[in-house]
């Protein structure tokens, strides 16, 4: 019975933290991000501006139009697609934040086929 209590104690504890969402703090300024492709891990920094990103991958520059959907929700499409799909437009939602990173998750618009990331504030 004690177990019990302390089992849905610890549940009601851990059901009403609520991780930090301070999204405004995150909608410009520049950033990186790292990932791991095979063995190796990969930076990209990225510049984001109210209505553009900048985004530098491997010595390549690429700018993106930015919608923000919500404090927490944008959408980004290339200005210049090399490829069908980099035409396809991709949607991120900051999901936590904390003093100078965010966790997110993105995806293709329409895909259910979803990522998630982390990425640090560098300057404003």
């Amino acid at each position: 019975m004690k177990s019990v209590l302390l089992g849905l104690l610890s549940c009601l504890c851990f059901s009403c933290y609520d991780y930090e969402r301070d999204c405004e703090r995150f909608q410009t300024g520049v950033f990186e991000f790292e990932t791991v492709l095979g063995s190796e891990v990969v930076k990209t920094t990225f510049e984001r501006r109210e209505s553009f990103e900048i985004e530098t991958y491997q010595g390549k520059t690429d700018t993106s139009s930015i919608r923000w959907v919500s404090d927490c929700e944008y959408i980004l499409k290339s200005i210049n697609p090399k490829s069908m799909k980099d035409q396809k437009w991709m949607q991120f939602k900051i999901l936590e934040t904390d003093a100078n990173t965010y966790k997110f998750e993105y995806n293709i618009v329409g895909d259910s086929n979803k990522q998630q990331g982390m990425a640090r504030k560098i300057a404003d």
